[in-house]
């Protein structure tokens, strides 16, 4: 039986895979963020997947930290998570994450994460750089968005206008 929790934390990780799609329906956007990652020295590959857990584990931290369900989390205001990125400690991120991860490249991009975060110096830097292209994509999806306080549901809805995979 799934927990809520481990629900939670999936729906955290489809959030964060959904926002660079979504930000990258502006080509161009998507060019400047791999020409800055290429240029700091992170493989863009590499990079873009660790922004995409990056979102989950700011969005799952004020999840956890508002004690929101699974079934709440579409109510978390994008700009609460966007504020989580640039202020949180990265420990204060990989706190209370479920034990296992039911899709192992989430756990594997999570492990990286805490690498980068234990390991300090050049790769702290690289975190920094990370969190910064993060708060851009959201900043950029929350002034596109219709309403005036989007939330992570607006997220969701934008995911399915433009036929992202569930």
């Amino acid at each position: 039986m799934t927990s809520d929790h481990d629900m939670l934390w999936r729906r955290c990780t489809l959030f964060g895979r959904f926002l660079l799609p979504l930000v990258d329906q502006e080509p161009w956007r998507q060019a400047r963020r791999r020409e800055t990652l290429s240029t700091r020295g992170i493989d863009t590959a590499a990079g873009e997947r660790l922004i995409e857990v990056f979102a989950a584990l700011a969005a799952h931290a004020v999840a956890l930290d508002s004690s929101v369900s699974a079934a709440e989390f579409d109510d978390l205001p994008l700009k609460v998570v966007a504020d989580a990125v640039t202020g949180k400690r990265d420990y204060e991120l990989l706190a209370g994450l479920p034990d296992t991860f039911a899709d192992g490249r989430d756990g594997q991009a999570v492990n990286v994460f805490r690498l980068y975060a234990y390991k300090g110096g050049q790769y702290s830097h690289r975190l920094l750089l990370l969190s910064r292209e993060l708060r851009y994509a959201l900043n950029v999806l929350a002034e596109r968005s219709p309403t005036p306080s989007p939330t992570c549901g607006d997220i969701f809805r934008q995911a399915t206008e433009a036929g992202l995979p569930q």
